[in-house]
């Protein structure tokens, strides 16, 4: 299997003003002059990884990362003021702007390959194509499933330890008792609703128990802006239409994109990338045998690799690299 390029730090950083007192944090590494893309990170809330760089051929690629509002190191840290879905496309398309490239790439994951699937949507022109992992489509069904019923089924045991914080009488709409909980005045109980939150979703991730990751995901800095962001936007249906991606799709339909999507997916079942390839045919879906959701899972940064790969001979010629 192919593993991650090597880590390499930025040889750019900057906070981007986008108004509404948010400052968003980007940097570029990799080649200056080469294929320009956008990692979008999942989450919403999470923020970047150490490791989001090493997707790509840093002699192929100028590799951008960038923190979403309240997220990582964007500030106000876990800000909701005018955090929605349509402010995080135009805050994309301002880092292009402010970055001077006509066209990139983008790479999302999770709720990061809907939020890329929404900007390719609202602007085909700016983009050159796109990878998807683990594809989210924000639909209610799909936040059901996560939240309410379907991967509890699969997880009965940390069911269990999610539900736990919640009153019984409460259990019918798990997101917004949730929501309800991280507003509480008490901090013990809200931070404990946070690693709650983010423990079921680190659970659900991978195939097989991931130490590293669990403890990374409750790590109290990032439970809370995960958790806190995430409700946000699971309360509010990801602040898009029911169905707005499949919808839209006509406005993609020259944009090669390879999408790529774990058999054992339990955070964002493999019907999600079925349904997007099937009115996306331009598109290349790829099931990974051995995988769940993670980025982190060995057969999932394999087909990520290879998926760049592709990309970069694609389009190495336009850029000489």
């Amino acid at each position: 299997m192919l593993p991650l390029y090597p880590e390499i730090k930025p040889y750019a950083r900057h906070m981007v003003e986008v108004g509404d007192t948010h400052q968003i944090y980007v940097d570029e590494s990799g080649t200056a002059e080469g294929i320009p893309v956008l990692f979008v990170h999942a989450g919403p809330g999470s923020g970047c990884e150490y490791d989001s760089r090493c997707f790509f051929n840093p002699e192929k690629y100028r590799i951008i990362l960038f923190d979403q509002r309240g997220a990582g190191r964007s500030t106000p840290h876990g800000d909701l003021t005018n955090n929605t879905t349509t402010k995080l496309v135009e805050d994309i398309e301002k880092i292009r702007e402010f970055l001077n490239i006509d066209r990139w790439m983008l790479l999302g994951g999770g709720f990061g390959a809907l939020l890329s699937l929404v900007y390719a949507e609202t602007h085909p022109g700016s983009v050159l194509s796109l990878v998807m992992r683990g594809t989210f489509l924000g639909r209610e069904s799909d936040i059901k499933w996560l939240y309410q019923d379907g991967a509890s089924r699969f997880y009965p045991d940390h069911w269990e330890d999610f539900v736990a914080p919640i009153p019984e009488s409460e259990r019918g709409d798990l997101v917004t008792a949730y929501k309800k909980l991280l507003d509480e005045p008490n901090e013990l109980a809200r931070m404990a609703a946070a690693k709650a939150f983010s423990r079921w979703e680190a659970d659900c991730s991978t195939i097989h128990p991931n130490t590293r990751l669990i403890k990374h995901m409750i790590n109290p800095h990032r439970a809370r802006a995960r958790s806190k962001i995430g409700l946000h936007y699971f309360v509010n249906g990801c602040f898009v239409e029911e169905n707005q991606i499949i919808n839209n799709i006509e406005a993609i339909q020259n944009i090669p994109g390879i999408i790529v999507h774990g058999r054992y997916d339990m955070m964002c079942p493999l019907d999600n990338a079925f349904a997007l390839h099937e009115v996306w045919p331009i598109s290349q879906l790829f099931i990974v045998r051995e995988a769940g959701h993670s980025a982190t899972e060995p057969a999932l940064i394999d087909a990520l690799i290879r998926a760049t790969r592709d990309m970069s001979l694609r389009f190495e010629a336009d850029f000489g690299v």
